[in-house]
């Protein structure tokens, strides 16, 4: 089990948006879909695009660069279903976003 490290305010990240985020070391993408936040591994598997900078439709976001998308529920391509992105835990507490790190 790995330790929770506060990432964000709720109010930081509006609804249907994403942002890229470095957390010790590890480039995360964190994203709010309908008031619930997901964090994935922020650098595409594709050619290592910026997925916390692409746009979010649902539970997808696009990546920037080539148009790539993953499920940020779940991590898993969309684009491609053999390939996933790593996901990590998230929890809120009052207005501040944690994201569980290994």
């Amino acid at each position: 089990m790995g330790n929770f490290i506060k990432v964000a305010q709720k109010k930081d990240i509006p609804e249907g948006t994403g942002t890229a985020l470095e957390v010790e070391g590890k480039s995360i993408a964190l994203f709010n879909v309908e008031g619930s936040f997901y964090a994935i591994e922020n650098t595409c598997k594709h050619r290592g695009g910026p997925l916390g900078e692409g746009s979010l439709e649902g539970k997808e976001v696009i990546c920037p660069w080539h148009g790539w998308q993953y499920n940020v529920t779940t991590g898993e391509c969309t684009t491609s279903p053999s390939i996933s992105q790593a996901k990590y835990n998230v929890k809120v507490e009052g207005e501040e976003v944690w994201v569980e790190l290994p």
